[in-house]
This record gives structure tokens, sequence and C-alpha cells, in this order.
């Protein structure tokens, strides 16, 4: 199947030299950087929310492993 092709006109120089520069860096044509950009604009990413990503974290340890301490060991640390 023939993939469709898109034109883009009217584009600042400094954004295709940015472009060709961003490209270079990754080994890429100009093209394909373009390619990748788009498609990782439109596609979204892997993104979760931060509640998921906090519920993925096991439960180890106590709430005595976060107690404030100063230097002498003494937990009353605002005082």
């Amino acid at each position: 199947m023939k993939k469709p092709q898109l034109l883009v006109r009217d584009v600042d120089p400094e954004l295709v030299q940015a472009l060709k520069q961003r490209a270079a860096a990754n080994n890429r044509s100009a093209e394909s950087e373009h390619r990748e950009i788009l498609e990782r604009a439109l596609t979204g990413t892997n993104r979760i929310p931060l509640s998921e990503a906090l519920m993925k974290i096991p439960a180890v340890g106590t709430a005595d492993d976060f107690a404030r301490k100063d230097d002498n060991g003494q937990a009353d640390v605002f005082n």
C-alpha cells in the first residue's frame, strides 16, 4: 500500500536548519526526522497518571524509614 505524502509550505528557514541539525545529531535524514517528530507528537506517549505510578511502588519499609531526625538522632527537628 502506498503511503500518503505531506508537503509543508512556508516553513521558517531557521526551523528547517534546526530540523537538519537535529536529524544529523540523530543520524537520520531530515525527512526521517520529520516523520519521527510527527509520529511522537501525534501518537502520544506511554505516560501513565502519577497516581498509577505511585500505586506501582512496592509497599516495603515502615513509616520510621521516613522519620525526620537531626544529626544527633533527635526526632524533634523543628522544636
